[in-house]
């Protein structure tokens, strides 16, 4: 993804080269300070228009996957089904992927740790789910309060990232909203109460594409060179 990136932003660097140099060879006798002030060029400002587009089009992505991947696995943990692992490690595998995500951006050890903080946040949610099917009330509530903390751990540790575009006090509400409507969605598939569950899914999903374009917008703002 880093290559990739790098790649991109090359050709747009290029792009913007060529154009300063056809404006200097075009201006021949004309006024100098015509000659020296670059005509814009349509089609950097396409590549940068094509690299926000790309971010905004792949954060989604990878959180819509978040919680598609989180939905199959309540699913499939409610009825025991024999998916249930192969289930749990794609959802996992959705971890790496957004910790990669942010690697260009934030470093290798950054989009590690991201990864790490949302591992434990699904683990979690797992152990969440087989307390809440198995009615061990203490292990729900002692799992839950871990499973919110973890949501302040990502959700601080984006603010350290970006403390301007991220902070901290939109980052914690916005991580416990997820988890409120998650824990939600669980509850009510849980119960059987499937006109809720259908609901309380498109609250998630609403939810995390605000989310998604949060963490987009961020990046750009923080980033504007690279775009």
């Amino acid at each position: 993804m880093r290559s990739s990136f790098r790649a991109r932003t090359a050709l747009a660097v290029g792009v913007l080269a060529a154009a300063l140099i056809a404006t200097a060879c075009s201006s021949g006798s004309g006024n100098r300070a015509d000659a020296a002030r670059p005509a814009p060029s349509k089609a950097l400002a396409t590549r940068v228009a094509t690299h926000r587009s790309a971010l905004h089009d792949g954060m989604r992505k990878l959180w819509e996957d978040h919680i598609t991947w989180t939905r199959l696995y309540i699913i499939s943990a409610e009825a025991g089904s024999p998916d249930l692992d192969t289930t749990a490690q794609r959802l996992l595998q959705n971890q790496s992927d957004i910790g990669d995500a942010i690697k260009p951006f934030y470093g290798d050890a950054a989009g590690a740790k991201l990864t790490a903080l949302l591992r434990d946040h699904i683990l979690t949610a797992g152990d969440l789910i087989a307390a809440a099917k198995a009615g061990d009330t203490t292990k729900v509530a002692t799992t839950k309060a871990a499973w919110y903390t973890n949501g302040n751990q990502i959700a601080d540790f984006l603010a350290a990232a970006n403390p301007t575009n991220w902070p901290a006090a939109e980052t914690r509400p916005m991580m416990r909203d997820h988890l409120d409507k998650t824990l939600a969605e669980a509850v009510d598939h849980l119960q059987g109460n499937w006109a809720a569950d259908v609901v309380d899914y498109d609250k998630v999903h609403a939810q995390i594409l605000h989310m998604a374009d949060m963490l987009t917008d961020g990046i750009i703002a923080q980033s504007p060179k690279k775009f």
